[in-house]
C-alpha cells in the first residue's frame, strides 16, 4: 500500500462495472465548462427514487462523502470544487450500488434509472469520457490485470502496447497515468515508463497521481535491471536471522509486503500460484515485510498460505532492508537469478508467471 494510493491501477477493474460503456456527445447548448473552471456542478435527473432521498458525492478511495444533497422532483444538484479530477461514486440514501463518476471542474449531467444506474449517461467531463475509453480498452484483460489468468508473452505484448497507445494519444489526460502504470505493470520497462510520462501535459505530472508515476519511476530506476541485489539479513519468523545470500543458487523473488497491504493481500494467490508451480524447480519467494507487529504478520502468512521463508524486523516503513533498497510503495519485488542478479522488477499475476515461463523449463 503506498503512503499516497493510487488506489484506481490497483483495484480489480470489476469495480468500475457501473461506468457507462458509452459516453453520449454534447450538444452545441449542452457543452461542458472547461477543465480551467474552477468548481463542478453535477446536475442529476433520476427516476425511481422518492424526493428526500440523499445523494452523496463520495471520494471513492476514503469512501468519505465530499458532497450531499437530496432528490426533488427527479433532480438532484452537487456542487464543489476538484483540484484534479479524480474517481467519485454517487450514492443514493448511502448504500450500493453506485454511479462511478471521473469528476473534474466542469458542469456534469448525469441520467439515470434506479434500476439501471450500470447504465447511467454522464456527458460534461472530458476526464470520464477518457476513463469510460480506457475501461473499453481494458476490460477484456481483466483477468491479466488482476493475475486470474495466465497469458502468453505475445497477449502480454499486446496489452502493454494498448496501454502505451492509450497514453500516447492523451497526453492531456490523467487517465493516462492508469494506462501508463499498467504498462509498466506488464512490462518492468523504466525507460519507457519515463518517456510516456514525459509527453504527458505538466499539469498531469504534478497532479497527485502523476507524483505517484514520478515515484515509481525513481524507483523502478533504482538495483537496475543486470546488476547484482545487495544482500542483506534480517529476523525470520522464528527471530533467526536469514540471509538473501542463503538462497544463492535459485531464482528469488524477493517479495515487500504487509498484512495490512490490500493489494499485497489481493496479489499473494498470484505468488503462491507462482511458486507451487515452480519451487520445485530452483525457484523460490523470500518474503519482506513492512509490518510493526509479529502476531498480524504471522496470521496473514497462516491465512494466505504462504510456505516460503519470511523476514522482517517489525519497523514498518523503517524496514531496514526496505530503507536499503528505498521502497515507498508496496507490493514491490525483485526477481534474482541464481548468481543473484536482477532480472525482473515488480512483476505480478501473468506477468510474474510468464517470466517465470521463459526462465524455467
Amino acid at each position: 500500500m503506498k503512503k499516497y494510493l493510487l488506489f484506481i491501477t490497483l483495484l480489480p477493474i470489476g469495480l468500475f462495472a457501473q461506468v457507462q460503456q458509452k459516453t453520449q456527445k454534447s450538444k452545441k447548448n449542452q457543452q461542458s465548462a472547461p477543465v480551467t473552471s474552477d468548481a463542478y456542478t453535477i446536475t442529476g435527473e433520476m427516476t425511481g427514487y422518492a424526493d428526500g432521498t440523499v445523494v452523496d458525492l463520495m471520494n471513492a478511495s476514503s469512501g468519505m462523502p465530499e458532497a450531499t444533497t437530496t432528490i426533488s422532483n427527479g433532480k438532484f444538484v452537487l456542487n464543489g470544487k476538484q483540484e484534479y479530477p479524480d474517481l467519485k461514486l454517487i450514492a443514493f440514501n448511502k448504500t450500493a450500488p453506485y454511479i462511478s463518476i471521473f469528476l473534474e471542474n466542469a458542469r456534469v449531467n448525469v441520467k439515470a434509472s434506479k434500476d439501471a444506474l450500470d447504465k447511467a449517461v454522464i456527458t460534461g467531463s472530458a476526464s470520464h469520457d477518457d476513463f469510460v475509453a480506457y475501461t473499453n480498452l481494458a476490460k477484456p484483460y481483466e483477468k491479466i490485470f488482476n493475475g486470474e489468468m495466465q497469458a502468453d508473452e505475445a497477449t502480454v505484448k499486446k496489452v502493454a502496447a494498448s496501454m502505451e497507445n492509450f497514453a500516447r494519444q492523451r497526453p492531456n489526460s490523467h487517465i493516462s497515468l492508469i494506462a501508463i502504470f499498467r504498462n509498466h505493470q506488464l512490462t518492468s520497462n523504466a525507460e519507457q515508463m519515463e518517456e510516456l510520462f514525459k509527453n504527458l501535459n505538466p499539469d498531469v505530472r504534478l497532479s497527485p497521481m502523476g507524483n505517484y508515476i514520478a515515484q515509481q519511476i525513481d524507483e523502478a530506476k533504482r538495483n537496475p535491471i543486470g546488476k547484482p541485489l545487495a544482500d542483506f539479513v534480517q529476523a525470520d519468523t522464528s527471530g533467526n536471522a536469514f540471509s538473501l545470500s542463503s538462497l544463492k543458487g535459485k531464482y528469488v523473488l524477493v517479495d515487500f509486503w504487509a498484512s495490512w497491504c490490500g493489494p499485497c493481500r489481493q496479489e499473494n494467490p498470484n505468488v503462491v500460484s507462482a511458486y507451487q508451480k515452480y519451487k520445485d524447480k530452483n525457484f523460490t519467494v523470500l518474503g519482506v515485510s513492512l509490518d510493526k507487529a509479529k502476531q498480524p504478520w504471522i496470521d496473514a502468512i497462516k491465512a494466505d498460505n504462504l510456505t516460503w521463508p519470511h523476514v522482517s524486523d517489525l519497523k514498518g516503513w523503517q524496514n531496514a532492508v526496505a530503507l536499503q533498497f528505498q521502497i515507498s510503495s508496496i507490493p514491490q519485488n525483485f526477481l534474482i537469478d541464481p548468481n543473484g542478479i536482477v532480472i525482473g522488477k515488480n512483476l505480478r499475476g501473468a506477468a510474474l508467471e510468464s517470466k517465470l515461463a521463459s526462465l524455467i523449463k
